[in-house]
């Protein structure tokens, strides 16, 4: 589990400053202005956008306070996506690959190693899970082994320990919170979580009829991310398919204008920043949204400020919202622990109290497989001897309990206790024949 550890605690710290890294990364795309100082409209700057970026339609416009620029996320028939930007006159400022953002980046490494696939998800999950087992264990270790006990003439080795212990001990709550609120994004347990939101809508996510998310849809909030939009002016609703929203799968014949819509949202309180995804087809909606956790830069807000709207595409008639207050208690939780494992909950402490505790965790990490390293044998290539085979009754209960609450880790437990005892069976084998 080290490697990976340490490669999701350096990403993780690398995401933390995403914003800041960005703001200066990307000066002339998020600031700038064009060289062309005629003042258009927006929707005669998206027309622009296609005629420059000629196969691509627009999926997403994000509406940003200033200084930012307008982000728009367009997107071909083979599924390339490509950022334009476009500043206050609504003229193209520049274009980003967003595959290749820091943002992107960081978030690709942390969540999937930048090689992405089930496997790589599951092992990912499988690392955060193996890391509040080996922090709570070693918690219990440490109490039960009174490893911070004073020692009047302490070894190398004790002191690794000692160290090890201690700061293990201060970073376990914070450590187990981040990872925690880490795991809604997972494979296994992020399912499991938003499966139960969406059951149990009193302590869960509104009772909207749900619908698997499309891959447009990751700057609307957590809670609101699989809910079914409403359709405009009547028919049913068809299901998700393909890339996502663009306009051209739509009727831009009789749908309003965004400029009209950016209208109707201001009429309906919703203020800057937002994103717009246009409808799926002639029955769809415009969704309008303010995330908590949506890793845009400048669009972030507060929990208390989020709100997924729909508005009709054709009037422009606002058919349903639903912001936190509606949340029940569970989606909540959620929308107040994303940001507090993305380090933007309540700014740059939020940032400095992450980046304490990944570092001292790097700390631990060093430290514990130096101690372990220190029992070694010297010239030898296998493993240090084990301590205690022993297991206590209410360890065992702890581990079996985990193994519950986060079903990764438990298969992994029986796969490692399988191998424990084809080898021990082995051992005692090979003294009988001797």
């Amino acid at each position: 589990m080290t490697p990976l550890l340490i490669t999701l605690t350096l990403s993780g710290i690398g995401y933390l400053f995403y914003t800041d890294v960005e703001n200066n990364m990307y000066k002339h795309e998020f600031f700038a202005k064009s060289s062309q100082t005629d003042s258009l409209t927006i929707d005669q700057g998206i027309k622009q956008a296609k005629e420059t970026f000629e196969g691509y339609a627009v999926s997403k416009v994000i509406v940003l306070e200033e200084p930012y620029n307008t982000r728009l996320t367009m997107a071909n028939k083979d599924g390339d996506q490509k950022y334009v930007f476009l500043d206050a006159n609504y003229q193209i400022v520049g274009s980003q690959n967003p595959k290749y953002t820091f943002a992107n980046v960081m978030r690709e490494v942390h969540s999937s190693l930048f090689v992405g696939g089930t496997i790589v998800n599951y092992l990912v999950e499988l690392a955060a899970c193996w890391a509040i087992f080996l922090l709570l264990s070693g918690l219990y270790m440490t109490f039960k082994g009174r490893a911070l006990k004073k020692d009047p003439n302490p070894t190398k080795r004790q002191k690794n320990l000692k160290w090890h212990a201690l700061v293990g001990t201060i970073i376990t709550i914070p450590m187990v919170i981040i990872i925690f609120t880490g795991l809604p994004w997972s494979a296994v347990m992020g399912d499991f979580i938003y499966s139960a939101a969406q059951k149990h809508p009193s302590i869960g996510i509104p009772a909207l009829q749900q619908n698997p998310p499309t891959s447009d849809m990751s700057e609307i909030p957590w809670a609101t991310r699989k809910n079914e939009p409403p359709t405009s002016n009547g028919g049913a609703h068809a299901e998700h398919h393909g890339m996502g929203h663009t306009e051209d799968t739509s009727d831009p014949d009789r749908m309003i204008t965004l400029q009209q819509l950016m209208h109707e949202v201001k009429q309906a309180n919703v203020s800057k920043p937002y994103s717009i995804i246009y409808p799926k087809d002639e029955q769809g909606v415009f969704t309008v949204s303010k995330g908590s956790n949506t890793g845009v830069t400048g669009l972030d807000v507060s929990p208390y400020e989020e709100v997924t709207s729909y508005f009709d595409q054709y009037s422009g008639k606002l058919i349903q919202d639903v912001g936190f207050e509606d949340y029940g208690i569970l989606a909540k939780w959620f929308t107040w622990g994303i940001p507090l494992h993305e380090g933007h909950l309540f700014g740059w402490p939020n940032k400095l109290l992450n980046l304490i505790v990944c570092i001292s965790f790097l700390l631990v990490i060093f430290w514990g497989f130096k101690t372990w390293l220190a029992r070694k044998k010297k010239n030898a290539w296998s493993a240090p001897p084990n301590v205690s085979n022993k297991l206590s009754i209410g360890f065992i209960i702890f581990m079996v309990l985990l193994g519950c609450v986060m079903p990764l880790f438990g298969i992994s437990l029986i796969a490692v206790m399988l191998i424990e005892i084809i080898i021990t069976l082995k051992n005692k084998n090979g003294t009988v024949a001797e």
